[in-house]
């Protein structure tokens, strides 16, 4: 196969990895094999996730359950896969949700300044005091709970920090040489934008992003944890960990295999987030 014969994207995607710092391309294979293994999880689960098995009740790892069984005989280790898929759909769902509200917001914020700037920035600001696990608690006391609504109560408490983060990004490129240039010239705001503010601000918004992922993988836990998030019989990476506590002296297996599949998934996307700061955000924009 010759260089002109591979496809232009597969290309850029390659290129863009190894543009990436090594901690970064880590972070990066991880999520990929997590991803792959969420969708193909009925083929590698070797068991039904949701089976109740009344003579494996808390029985350990063997050949067969490589993770054991918990309190109703049900294998670890399919419920396991199958609840990365909830989680990690919970989580990419909320930061891209609260990612695509903050680009424009933000960026509006940062570009006109001035009353635009107030409006947008104080119904923020309001929302970002409160506790975010308080947040997330109410709007779900409110709608009641479930992925869908745990997906957009994490959505609603990243929206004020990465619309922030966007505007401060924005405030600095707008000022820039470029920009006035580009103004000078009869351009449009719209065409300013598009052209020059939101490519050049982007950055630091990805980088928060990619953190912020890895927190999210912390509250949509601990909320199903709650019995607020996932419901039952939805295998969930929280919800495991609550159904396993009053079992871990018994069944520690129960609650390791669950937490180890939080802690690197959390750890993949802390390497991310780092390498793109290293990349993106040389001025220090994220905190």
């Amino acid at each position: 196969m010759t260089a002109k014969s591979i496809p232009a994207g597969v290309t850029a995607v390659v290129r863009a990895f190894f543009w990436l710092p090594r901690s970064a391309r880590a972070g990066v294979l991880i999520l990929v094999v997590l991803v792959i293994v969420t969708l193909l999880a009925p083929l590698i689960a070797p068991h039904d996730p949701n089976a109740i098995d009344p003579t494996r009740v808390l029985a350990g790892p063997d050949l067969g359950h490589p993770f054991g069984a918990d309190a109703l005989g049900r294998d670890v280790f399919s419920r396991t896969v199958y609840a990365l898929r909830t989680s990690l759909a919970i989580v990419f769902a909320s930061v891209a949700v609260a990612s695509l509200a903050a680009l424009p917001l933000g960026t509006a914020a940062g570009y006109f300044g001035g009353w635009v700037d107030q409006v947008i920035s104080r119904p923020l600001d309001m929302l970002l005091v409160l506790p975010a696990l308080l947040l997330a608690i109410t709007l779900i006391a409110i709608v009641g709970p479930g992925s869908i609504v745990a997906a957009l109560a994490i959505a609603l408490i990243y929206l004020p920090i990465l619309a922030r983060v966007q505007r401060a990004a924005s405030l600095v490129v707008a000022h820039a040489g470029f920009v006035e240039g580009g103004r000078a010239r009869g351009w449009s705001s719209f065409a300013v934008l598009r052209r020059h503010v939101v490519p050049n601000a982007l950055g630091p918004l990805l980088v928060q992003a990619a953190i912020l992922a890895g927190f999210a993988v912390q509250i949509e836990a601990s909320l199903s944890f709650l019995g607020l998030g996932t419901q039952p019989p939805t295998p969930s990476l929280g919800l495991m960990l609550s159904e396993g506590r009053d079992v871990l002296t018994q069944a520690p297996w129960v609650e390791i295999f669950p937490g180890l599949a939080i802690a690197v998934i959390v750890l993949a996307f802390n390497l991310l987030g780092d390498g793109l700061r290293h990349r993106l955000d040389p001025q220090g924009m994220v905190s």
